[in-house]
Formats: structure tokens, sequence, C-alpha cells
């Protein structure tokens, strides 16, 4: 099966999910600076997910989309409890979270690699 052999030559569409798949990493990392990048790439993983369905990197988008919607839950749930302090701690713990989900993602599609494939 491709997802176990990522020295094999990428297909025209796995090459294309690859290449939005990063985009969109690209796109989370600077997120975790400055918002509206974060939203974009989420909603760039979104509308692309349809596109690379049954490609070696669509378990990527999946990874993706999780972070996207987790993170907003989390940041909207410790923004409000920042009040009472502890909402620092848990903003604290997801930034730790999405970085090393959104690095571990780029580790394995930069080596041709889907997302739930062993590292």
């Amino acid at each position: 099966m491709n997802q176990t052999r990522p020295n094999l030559p990428l297909s025209p569409q796995d090459d294309e999910a690859k290449t939005h798949a990063l985009i969109a990493y690209a796109l989370m990392l600077t997120g975790l600076v400055t918002v509206v990048f974060w939203l974009i790439g989420g909603i760039w993983a979104m509308v692309k997910k349809s596109d690379v369905e049954g490609s070696r990197f669509s378990d990527h988008y999946d990874n993706i989309i999780t972070i996207f919607w987790w993170g907003i839950f989390w940041a909207v749930l410790g923004g409000l409890l920042s009040l009472i302090f502890v909402g620092y701690i848990i903003l604290g713990i997801l930034w730790i979270w999405a970085v090393y989900r959104l690095i571990k993602g780029l580790a394995k599609l930069t080596s041709n690699r889907a997302f739930s494939h062993p590292l």
C-alpha cells in the first residue's frame, strides 16, 4: 500500500496533496503568531481535503483540521479563563501541543509519509 512505502515516486495527485498540505501547515504555523493565518490555514485544509481523497497524504488534512478545531475551542476557553489565570496555562499548553502536532506533520510530510505512519 502507498501509505507504508515512502520511497515510491509521487503520483500527480500525491504531489498536489503534498503541496497543499505544506501550504496549510505553513499557514497554521504562522497562525500561531497571527490568528488570521491560523484561520486561513484551517480553511485551506478543509477546502482542499475533498480534492486529495485517496492520496498518500490525505490523513495530513485530518490532522490539520483537528488541530484547527481543537485549537479554536481551547483558545476561546483559555481566553475566557485567562481572567482567573488558569486560562494562561491552557493557552500555553495549547501552543505547545499545536507546535508539536504541526512539526510532527511537517516532518512526516517532507519524508513523503502519511501522518498515521510511524515516524
